[in-house]
């Protein structure tokens, strides 16, 4: 038991981390001398490779300048000087690189200065030769003795590389032996030390710092969590609080005490300082949730009123709801949030509603005149008109009977716009009412309806194959009567009127232009016809109520009717437009959703 202690202790612990760091430093040293003679093995074995190499390039290039020299002797032609001249260079650079190489070894360095003279008596000898091979006539006895003197230095020459070499051997069979001693030296030992220890260093780290690394992570854990919930609540415009029940302990967030007006911890969070705040109207609703609290487990949500630090009134709700835990301990926790601008803008919303209402029941008045007490008179006028002119047309005068003829075309014309505007008026306000409806059966029901003038104008009507939509019947119905309609009316005279109607399935993207959403599909309807036409700058304004673009008596219309159109196509959550050229005909484009 006592064992145990020991070894679950602290002090046990952190002996054993002590001893398994330094242990890890004594392998890491060992370690890195091992590595360092390792590398300076391989340094001396790559520099004995070089050396060997660099002499072997020099009586390479020596040779080479020989080869050159005596073609051109034989044969005089400079081509074979190229070969001479190029090994001339190489052997100079060999030299230099031989210089660095071997800075570090006095014996070689000598060597190598020796070397370098025999190399350049045999460079001179080559170069007399050539001389001498070029005079014309030139002395074959002198050349003769040149070139076989210039062959004892050469195998002076060689004889010293060989030497050298033979000594570059020798050091590198000694750092071979050296290399290889090196290598085949692996500290076993060294190795079960080393993994004995890791695992002493990994058990003793885990055994004393797993408490402390899960501290410190919930500590982040929480310190993150806090923040954010602080950020969230400065950006939602609400605070929470915490409410023991046992001990009567009351804690608020930071931002509780800056929707109070008050800096964070400006006071102490007790139920009398909080009550204090409350505004005197609502202090009831306080005490009666709080023995809510008290008495029950359930949640609360109350509306009241808080008198802030500067005097302002706001108005807050609060939620709150109960925490037990396996030891019984009872914290209500609850939020705060400031809804005075929700508040307000209700108020003014119920008091624009009220408005709302108010214009609604005006503008039904507005209705029930129009439809009856309007009309009536009207009527009246018209028939008593009709009456008068039928009678006394024998005893009227021309004048008489013309400002007649005008009073009862004005009177037409009143019924027309009253007509007109009872129909844009239940457009707004007739009940949606969507139905599937085959809009084949409506178009042919426009058409029925249409029938005398289509058959007056004698017009074409080509319609193609229309889909089947969830609509408002009626709606599409007069939707289609009036773009017809408008086609008849404005049609050219002594040419018959033709109206296309097209229809084709695209997706909202298709229309980039136009504000439908991209990601529906649409039914594309086009009413084509070749009548008047129009310029396109009044594409939109022919849209709007009353807006007419011929005034001329003989078009007659209150413009109303595209206004409608416009009205109908938007209670489908659709778009229309118009397309036009004077004297061309017009086209209108309806995009109805699916």
């Amino acid at each position: 038991m006592n064992f145990r202690k020991i070894f679950s202790s602290s002090v046990f612990l952190k002996s054993i981390f002590i001893i398994s760091i330094s242990i890890l430093i004594f392998i890491s040293s060992i370690s890195y001398k091992h590595s360092v003679s390792l590398n300076d093995s391989s340094k001396w074995l790559t520099h004995s490779y070089k050396v060997h190499l660099e002499l072997e390039q020099l009586i390479t290039n020596l040779k080479s300048a020989e080869s050159g020299q005596h073609g051109f002797i034989i044969t005089q032609d400079t081509v074979f000087l190229t070969p001479y001249n190029t090994a001339k260079k190489e052997i100079n650079i060999s030299f230099s690189n031989l210089k660095k190489i071997l800075a570090d070894n006095k014996k070689q360095v000598s060597n190598l200065d020796f070397l370098n003279s025999l190399t350049t008596s045999r460079l001179k000898l080559l170069e007399l030769a050539l001389n001498l091979s070029s005079e014309k006539p030139f002395n074959k006895v002198l050349l003769g003795e040149t070139m076989l003197l210039g062959n004892e230095v050469m195998l002076k020459i060689d004889k010293r590389v060989d030497q050298m070499i033979d000594l570059e051997m020798q050091y590198l069979k000694e750092r071979r032996a050296k290399y290889e001693n090196e290598i085949s030296f692996t500290p076993i030992g060294t190795l079960f030390i080393l993994l004995f220890s890791l695992l002493v260093f990994i058990f003793s780290y885990y055994k004393m710092n797993k408490d402390l690394l899960n501290l410190t992570k919930s500590n982040k854990e929480l310190l993150i969590k806090t923040e954010s919930f602080n950020h969230a609540e400065e950006i939602g415009g609400f605070s929470s609080w915490q409410w023991d029940l046992k001990t009567n302990k009351l804690i608020y967030s930071k931002n509780n005490y800056k929707l109070l007006g008050y800096e964070p911890e400006a006071f102490m969070p007790t139920l009398e300082n909080f009550f204090d705040l409350i505004h005197p109207d609502d202090k009831d609703i306080i005490l009666e949730n709080r023995k809510k609290i008290l008495n029950t487990n359930l949640s609360t949500n109350i509306n009241f009123r808080i008198i802030r630090k500067d005097g302002s009134i706001r108005h807050w709700v609060s939620m709150s709801k109960l925490l037990i835990d396996s030891n019984s301990l009872k914290i209500r926790i609850g939020i705060n949030r400031d809804i005075t601008e929700q508040y307000l803008n209700n108020i003014a919303l119920e008091e624009k509603n009220i408005a709302l209402e108010r214009g609604n029941k005006e503008l039904a008045t507005f209705n029930h005149a129009a439809s009856h007490d309007l009309q009536e008179p009207l009527r009246k006028i018209q028939i008593f008109i009709s009456r008068i002119v039928e009678s006394k047309t024998s005893n009227l005068s021309e004048t008489d009977t013309e400002y007649f003829a005008r009073i009862q075309s004005a009177a037409n014309r009143m019924r027309v716009l009253i007509d007109d505007l009872l129909l844009f008026s239940r457009t707004n306000k007739a009940e949606k009412v969507f139905e599937k409806t085959d809009l084949n059966i409506l178009l042919e029901n426009a058409t029925q309806e249409l029938a005398q003038v289509i058959e007056e104008k004698n017009a074409v009507l080509e319609a193609a194959e229309l889909p089947k939509l969830n609509v408002i019947p009626f709606q599409i119905q007069q939707l289609f009567i009036n773009l017809i309609g408008n086609s008849l009316k404005y049609s050219k005279k002594d040419i018959t009127p033709v109206i296309k109607i097209n229809c084709k399935k695209i997706m909202g993207w298709d229309e980039p232009t136009l504000k439908l959403d991209a990601a529906k599909i649409y039914y594309k309807i086009s009413v084509k016809d070749n009548g008047l036409g129009f310029e396109q700058q009044y594409a939109e304004s022919i849209f709007t109520l009353f807006q007419r673009l011929h005034q001329d008596s003989e078009y007659s219309g209150t413009g109303i009717g595209l206004s409608i159109c416009k009205k109908i196509v938007e209670n489908h959550n659709g778009f229309i437009s118009a397309e036009g050229k004077p004297g061309k005909g017009a086209t209108f484009n309806i995009w109805l959703p699916v």
